[in-house]
């Protein structure tokens, strides 16, 4: 694979990973940090939350801006203001501030945060050719799996060393991450701007309505497995069960499509979505709970995939990075509503909700079919 020999792939995919394990490190070290300086591990949820809002918050004006000054240049700025934010907060708790304090210390970094996925996601289309796009996605969902894993193990690891060594390291990976910035690409390397090219929101809506569904249906499925497992009859500690499948279904899935090169059609994943959710809600014994995970973990990757690359044709070169921000923030705003979903309605219901986005997404794609002519996924005139 040409893929594989392309360094420059390599140096974005360190970069873009450095720069989502803090993401993933940050609940588990912020509970650690809590705990420790204030007695209270509920600090620690709620500062998440605030974490958490103040990305989706920031994500598209921290876009905006990479769009301005250009992603390489502007996320060599914003990843050390991110670390400096972190290295303030784990001071201030060692300090033994106030938790008001700590959770308004918490906004800034989130906000700075929010944009930098989608800078480093526009980068990506100055790295690779078009071509190799969908398999660059892929493989980069493939390892985005191990720094979801890794994350909370690294702060278990840190922790032995004390309370705010974690956040401490978050720092410490934000900065490394602006050091693997791409800064010469392969191709074209988006450049900054201060014209305002219109972003077509109508024909991105099927496509941002795929990652809404994959943060919903998974949120459903993820934060759900304690009483989806309890259901069953079985102990606790079956959930670790159900998440290793989960993980091995949607590397699997990530590495079936890489292995294709293609983009493909995203009804089909859509469709092993609303079946996958079905099986799940039934709870039709351990059979049905794994059965449905499977299926659903196999068609993620390459739905987030055939979303990522279908609306890099779409969104104009100069927005690109408040384009994917978006994109970003809508798949976050998923995944909160089918976490907030588990706190207040049936377990069973939880996952029927990811299947009627499903639907929902799966008839825009057949709308715009039918609109276009075109086959969902496939540049016009590739359809054989």
């Amino acid at each position: 694979m040409t893929l594989l020999r392309n360094s420059g792939y390599w140096r974005w995919s360190a970069g873009v990973q450095l720069n989502r394990l803090p993401a993933t490190m940050a609940p588990l070290a912020f509970t650690v940090l809590t705990t420790a300086t204030t007695g209270s591990y509920r600090l620690g949820g709620i500062m998440m939350a605030v974490f958490v809002g103040a990305e989706m918050a920031g994500a598209v004006p921290t876009g905006r801006l990479l769009d301005r000054v250009g992603p390489a240049r502007g996320l060599v700025v914003l990843l050390p203001l991110v670390a400096a934010g972190l290295f303030l907060l784990a001071a201030v708790a060692s300090a033994g501030a106030p938790d008001l304090v700590l959770l308004a210390l918490a906004i800034p970094p989130g906000l700075v945060a929010g944009g930098l996925n989608g800078g480093f996601r526009t980068l990506l289309a100055a790295t690779v050719t078009e071509d190799e796009l969908p398999r660059a996605v892929s493989v980069d969902a493939m390892i985005l799996e191990g720094v979801i894993v890794g994350g909370p193990l690294l702060v278990a690891l840190l922790a032995t060393s004390g309370p705010a060594v974690p956040v401490l390291a978050m720092a410490v990976v934000a900065l490394l991450a602006a050091l693997l910035v791409p800064r010469r690409t392969g191709t074209r390397d988006p450049q900054r701007t201060v014209e305002r090219q219109s972003i077509p929101v109508a024909a991105c809506v099927p496509w941002l309505a795929g990652l809404f569904t994959v943060g919903l249906l998974l949120s459903a499925i993820e934060v759900g497995l304690l009483p989806l497992v309890q259901r069953l009859g079985a102990p606790d500690s079956a959930t670790a069960i159900v998440i290793v499948v989960l993980c091995a279904a949607s590397v699997t899935g990530s590495a079936l499509y890489a292995a294709r090169g293609k983009v493909g059609d995203p009804r089909l994943f859509l469709a092993g979505f609303v079946l996958g959710g079905v099986v799940v809600s039934a709870g039709s014994g351990w059979a049905g709970l794994l059965g449905g995970v499977t299926l659903i973990g196999l068609c993620t990757g390459p739905l987030m995939a055939v979303s990522s690359v279908n609306l890099q044709k779409l969104l104009p070169e100069r927005r690109r990075s408040e384009g994917f921000s978006l994109a970003f923030t809508v798949q976050a705003s998923g995944f909160g509503l089918g976490s907030l979903a588990i706190g207040v309605l049936p377990v069973w219901l939880c996952p029927l909700l990811g299947v009627g986005a499903a639907m929902v997404a799966g008839a825009l794609q057949l709308r715009t079919t039918v609109t276009t002519g075109d086959v969902p996924g496939v540049p016009a005139g590739q359809e054989s």
